[in-house]
């Protein structure tokens, strides 16, 4: 399998088109009204210090931008979700700015930094659990409130600025690659 291949495609002989990728006919329901986050607005939540999570929550994929202070580890440890991680800028473990490591679900793995830091990007399906908890619980102490994890979804209406559902912001496409 070619690094760009995935198992549901490898050997099909078929690679689409853009017509079929592009496509505007709707194949479903929308399962919610799309938004946009601003990474940099959310306040980091911390599992141990020097280790960084900004969670943004989908319908079935979180995406979680993570920072690494230099000599920062995050042990050893397995999880139920697939996650795909991809490096930013920095260092972490063997990984460098552009690399990308997929791990499966229950495969251990860890990552720490020596005197760099790292900013990368975690991807999981189904989102992390573990992780939604924490943003909830420190969200809940920094505020008294149970609110939702940051980058969650509101549960009754879209982001302040959004545009009305099925309606794209100004001067982007109304539907995402």
């Amino acid at each position: 399998m070619s690094d760009a291949a995935s198992p549901a495609t490898e050997g099909t002989g078929s690679l689409g088109n853009a017509a079929s990728h592009f496509s505007t006919a709707a194949s479903g329901e929308p399962a919610g009204p799309g938004r946009y986050v601003n990474v940099d607005s959310l306040k980091p939540v911390e599992f141990l210090p020097g280790l960084g999570f900004r969670p943004v929550l989908g319908q079935r994929t979180m995406t979680n931008f993570v920072s690494f202070e230099p000599g920062t580890e995050a042990p050893r440890h397995v999880h139920g979700e697939e996650q795909i991680v991809i490096v930013l800028d920095g260092d972490v473990r063997t990984m460098r700015k552009g690399d990308v490591a997929v791990v499966p679900a229950w495969v251990p793995h860890g990552a720490w930094t020596t005197d760099s830091h790292c900013l990368e990007v975690d991807v999981f399906c189904p989102p992390r659990q573990s992780l939604l908890k924490l943003a909830e619980a420190q969200a809940a102490g920094a505020d008294g409130a149970g609110e939702p994890a940051q980058g969650a979804p509101a549960q009754s209406e879209p982001a302040p600025g959004a545009p009305p559902p099925g309606e794209p912001a100004p001067g982007r496409p109304a539907s995402g690659a």
